[in-house]
């Protein structure tokens, strides 16, 4: 415990944030890292509690009191050498974690919690900055080939892990540049790409191949994977997107939001703004918010960015509506600590501009005569619990009109593509159309998967944890045995203690 007395003296301190007038100008990122003095100070926040409850908030298991220790005694390297332990990619989860470690943090219960991402953030950068990150390809190796698919969190991580075990990795990618959600899903002002690219010259030195436009099930076989390689690690991702069915949905101007959100960020990165991610060609041409008024459908992160690009794009007005009541302002009871909250929460694309409505039922797009859109109308709905259940009823005389030009569904995804690849290769899915595993495997005894693909639409830490953990099982049956690290909870029952 680097400072007994830290939490007392010090106030939660928030990285800085670049002005808005200036942040919407271009699409660098918004939030900057940590001072060294202001990392010292935060981390000496930490109480080093006898029960660290923020261990089991982490999906990663990280080691959060003793990384913030060693950052308060200026050990830099054995601070990095803590995170990267448990973490393989500390830069992307110090940016656009939620950070789930912070709601289980023991100081919140009456205080404002450690400000754990943004050390995450610090560490890493620190690390690059200094050196301490070289690659390091693994000393001996198997002979046996994996093949991962997906260059999202979950299939660089599983990569990652797979390799250092000592077998040859090659991680196929159906888009034209490796990463998946974070280069075509995550804004640049959110998680600038060359974060993704600095990683990927480390994992590329360190032995791992990549591949990209290489779509398994189209212009790859399944057959030849299965024949050229000893294991395969499924790591496609939750790629259906949940659908809108209403009266006018087929209007000019309401569209998928990753279809808005990838072609931005191909734009950023100066490429062809002419197909998706998986080549095929935008059926609804370049999809653009400048001086129209858009409407976001989805109160999650996805609709957040889809506020902040449409600011970017300087569009006339922008309205965010969801289904649900809105959240209470302060931790609801139904989710005490060290449950992650239900409460409202302000992103920094919300500062930048939008008004925000709940308890909103979607009723009908509405076009003008040339099929293109001119309104959504939408009534406001009453929750109830009722024999135990939440249920809504239309509000009487209050359906009403908003008047839009682009109209952006951003209400998650339901499940993974199942034709093509999956089908191809036999697999089966469980009862909510993932791929179903028992400890990572499939029913297809070589052929395991992790990330949103087996647990469905979830955070990249979650993704991140899911690549680790598959990855190790799969060294467990190619090898008999494995040395790859295991996440471990210290805490048996995090709700037994929770209120002694």
């Amino acid at each position: 415990m680097g400072k007994p007395t830290g939490f007392m003296e010090f106030e939660r301190e928030a990285p800085t944030k670049r002005k808005v007038a200036e942040r919407l100008l271009d699409y660098q990122e918004i939030e900057e890292t940590l001072s060294e003095e202001k990392a010292k100070k935060q981390a000496a926040r930490c109480m080093s509690c006898g029960v660290p409850f923020c261990h089991s908030g982490c999906p990663l298991g990280n080691i959060i009191p003793e990384f913030n220790d060693a950052i308060y005694d200026n050990n830099w390297e054995y601070a990095y050498e803590l995170l990267a332990s448990t973490n393989n990619f500390p830069e992307f989860t110090g940016r656009i974690c939620p950070a789930p470690c912070e709601s289980s943090c023991v100081l919140g219960i009456n205080k404002p919690a450690v400000t754990i991402e943004a050390i995450e953030r610090f560490i890493i950068e620190t690390a690059f900055e200094k050196g301490y990150i070289k690659p390091s390809p693994p000393k001996y190796r198997t002979g046996k080939k994996v093949a991962v698919i997906g260059s999202g969190p979950a299939g660089l991580a599983a990569a990652a892990q797979l390799n250092k075990a000592g077998h040859w990795v090659t991680v196929f990618e159906r888009a034209d540049a490796i990463g998946g959600l974070l280069r075509y899903g995550i804004p640049d002002f959110k998680l600038e790409k060359n974060v993704i690219d600095r990683r990927l010259e480390v994992m590329k030195e360190e032995g791992i191949t990549f591949k990209t436009n290489a779509n398994v099930g189209v212009n790859v076989r399944t057959k030849s994977l299965l024949e050229n390689f000893d294991a395969v690690v499924l790591c496609g991702g939750s790629t259906v997107p949940r659908d809108l069915p209403i009266k006018g949905r087929n209007l000019k101007g309401v569209y998928f939001a990753m279809e808005f959100l990838s072609q931005q960020n191909k734009r950023v990165a100066q490429l062809p703004v002419s197909a998706d991610h998986s080549g095929t060609t935008y059926k609804n041409g370049e999809i653009w918010a400048t001086d129209k008024n858009v409407l976001v459908i989805g109160g999650g992160d996805t609709g957040s960015d889809c506020v902040g690009t449409s600011n970017r794009h300087k569009a006339k007005s922008v309205t965010q509506i969801e289904l649900m009541p809105t959240p209470p302002k302060q931790r609801a009871e139904s989710t005490p600590w060290p449950q992650w909250p239900m409460m409202l929460r302000t992103s920094t694309s919300h500062e930048e501009g939008c008004t925000r409505q709940w308890a909103i039922q979607t009723k009908e797009f509405i076009g003008d005569e040339h099929g293109n859109l001119t309104a959504l109308k939408i009534v406001e709905i009453e929750w109830k619990i009722e024999n135990g259940r939440m249920t809504s009823v239309e509000i009487p005389n209050t359906e009403r009109e908003i008047p839009c030009e682009l109209a952006l569904l951003a209400m998650g995804f339901t499940n993974p593509q199942y034709a093509g690849m999956l089908e191809e290769l036999g697999v089966e899915l469980d009862e909510r159309n993932n791929v179903k595993a028992i400890n990572y495997q499939t029913t297809q005894q070589k052929i395991f998967v992790a990330g949103d693909m087996r647990r469905g639409q979830s955070l990249v830490v979650w993704a991140i944890s899911e690549g680790r953990e598959a990855a190790r099982q799969v060294d467990l049956f190619l090898m008999g045995h494995t040395e790859l690290e295991a996440k471990e909870i210290s805490m048996l029952n995090t709700q037994k203690f929770a209120f002694v």
